[in-house]
């Protein structure tokens, strides 16, 4: 009787691949293609060359699979190698970051035409706000935000003490409420 591969641990599956057995990297793509292609779409807008990056990264982590740390959970680890895969990337090309709200439209009590434009640009306007962030804040702020990680991932993921990510999070905050009052200012001139 074989043993079913798909229950062993992350850890496991990485010491199989580090022996030899490289169809094993198979099962953790399978794990965790959608973490990657979730972070590669909030990050960035080129959902052309999604898959040539989802696959860059993917050959990334398994050249750097000896320097996994079991202690760490294994999605934390490519998280990390993800993030700074796609920093690197908008580094060398410049690519432009997607708004945090990446347009999926929530279900809401009917509002009046003047709600509804008044919402949409309000979101419109958080996008433009976010992705003006500089990535020390921007990043921070959207893993917390819309991945749900906790600080401890967060300081993790990015090598950065957890008391720099609370301290980035909250200055990002800040910006995008000082952006809104000017907002917020401009409009009602």
């Amino acid at each position: 009787m074989s043993e079913d591969k798909t229950q062993q641990s992350d850890h496991d599956i990485v010491l199989s691949c580090l022996e030899g057995r490289k169809e094993d990297f198979a099962l953790l793509v399978d794990r965790y293609k959608n973490l990657v292609y979730s972070i590669i779409s909030k990050m960035t807008c080129d959902t052309d060359e999604y898959a040539d990056i989802a696959q860059d990264i993917f050959i990334k982590v398994y050249k750097s699979l000896e320097r996994y740390d079991p202690e760490y959970r294994f999605s934390t680890w490519i998280t990390r190698i993800t993030v700074n895969h796609i920093i690197d990337m908008r580094r060398k090309k410049r690519i432009e970051a997607l708004p945090l709200e990446d347009g999926e439209q929530t279900l809401s009590v009917r509002r009046s035409a003047e709600e509804e434009y008044i919402s949409g640009e309000n979101l419109r306007q958080l996008g433009r706000l976010i992705n003006e962030l500089p990535e020390m804040y921007r990043i921070p702020l959207v893993l917390w935000h819309k991945y749900g990680m906790s600080y401890a991932d967060i300081a993790s993921s990015l090598s950065i003490p957890m008391s720099k990510v609370k301290n980035r999070i909250f200055r990002a905050r800040r910006l995008l409420r000082e952006g809104f009052k000017e907002f917020d200012k401009n409009e009602m001139q």
